[in-house]
């Protein structure tokens, strides 16, 4: 992985470049202006995203604005979307009012597939929101109907929402309330499609957080690859860390491992401070679950064949706005150069604090694989 930096003016980016014959790129683009209107600080943004876009010479494939006040903010916003495109109210936590998630590919074939939904020429698909055709509901409701809805692009391809699917994000308005629908929703579209505790989950994150519309309880994104075989994907579990998801009544996987010809990539979900009983690990102390939080995540990358050095991007969760410094430091000290981005987003289980995902890209030859 290759790390870079540009500074511009009123904004900076911090990005990662993998480097092959279809290279990759994941960047975090940061308003400078803390105390600038909303709009001075996008205008910035937006430019320095333009200029990261012609340095790469690739395509954006998916985009998340982190918002501070996603409702007065998001009408802002470019009418037209260039990919797949998230926006969610997570404050970041640096002061500023938004930070961009780009992500770019060598690939140019991607397209737009009607609501929320990209597409490439070799079925990847990275799902943005899609407020269109799933109406605003329950917690239990929007979650079944946004999983069922992409079941069924999956299907029109010739793939399924079980072999198919690597990655998916649950953004809950009021998450210490909705949670429970999400858990409840997509249990049981998981049945149906026959994702169970004896055969496999998905990787995940399901963390608060809220889009421009009031009235949803739940926006949603993901990512899927139709191409996928089965023997290309490994689930990784950590168990010496960490326990089962479906052992306190969730279906997520804790980590996917998906290999090609050219590279390995790992999905780490939403990781926090647990042990392998499902305990929270350091109840009340920032710190230590930090610490702890960062360990399981290595226990994840190691089982899966990969470094902290293959990170291409972080993004941190935080409850309480007071311990940003605590955990800013840290992961300044531990990853200087890794994109990332921290939030305010409080996690599912109000004991935890702290909330980290990640993904990780590593080269590597397979020739019984197509290349990414």
């Amino acid at each position: 992985m290759r790390y870079f930096t540009r500074h511009y003016d009123g904004a900076s980016a911090s990005v990662a470049v993998f480097d092959t014959g279809r290279a990759e790129a994941h960047a975090f683009i940061h308003a400078d202006g803390r105390s600038c209107p909303f709009s001075h600080q996008l205008k910035a943004l937006l430019s320095a995203a333009e200029s990261v876009v012609a340095e790469l010479d690739m395509q954006p494939v998916f985009k998340r604005y982190f918002l501070s006040d996603a409702t007065n903010q998001s009408v802002e916003l470019p009418a037209v979307s260039s990919c797949a495109t998230s926006v969610i109210q997570q404050p970041p936590l640096d002061g500023t009012k938004v930070g961009l998630l780009l992500v770019c590919q060598a690939d140019g074939s991607f397209r737009d597939n009607g609501n929320g939904l990209w597409a490439d020429s070799r079925g990847r698909i990275w799902a943005g929101d899609n407020d269109r055709s799933i109406a605003a509901a329950s917690s239990e409701t929007m979650t079944g109907n946004y999983l069922e809805w992409l079941a069924d692009e999956l299907k029109e391809r010739g793939a399924s929402l079980k072999d198919n699917c690597v990655r998916t994000w649950f953004f809950v308005r009021d998450v210490d309330c909705n949670y429970a629908g999400v858990v409840k929703g997509r249990n049981e579209v998981f049945g149906r499609h026959g994702l169970t505790s004896d055969t496999h989950f998905i990787a995940s994150t399901g963390i608060a957080g809220q889009c421009a519309d009031t009235s949803r309880t739940v926006a949603f994104n993901a990512f899927a690859d139709a191409s996928l075989k089965p023997e290309q994907v490994t689930f990784l579990y950590g168990k010496t860390h960490l326990n089962p998801t479906y052992e306190y009544g969730v279906a997520f996987e804790r980590a996917t491992r998906v290999d090609y010809g050219d590279r390995r990539q790992i999905y780490i979900s939403g990781t926090a401070s647990i042990d392998n009983k499902g305990n929270i690990v350091a109840p009340g102390d920032i710190t230590a679950q930090t610490d702890r939080m960062l360990e399981n995540i290595g226990v994840l990358l190691a089982e899966g064949g990969c470094e902290w050095d293959d990170v291409a991007h972080m993004i941190v969760y935080l409850r309480d706005v007071a311990d940003y410094d605590t955990v800013s430091r840290i992961f300044e000290r531990r990853f200087p150069s890794v994109p990332k981005i921290l939030v305010l987003a409080p996690v599912c289980r109000p004991g935890w604090l702290i909330e980290t995902e990640c993904m990780a890209i590593r080269q590597q030859s397979l020739p019984q694989y197509a290349a990414f």
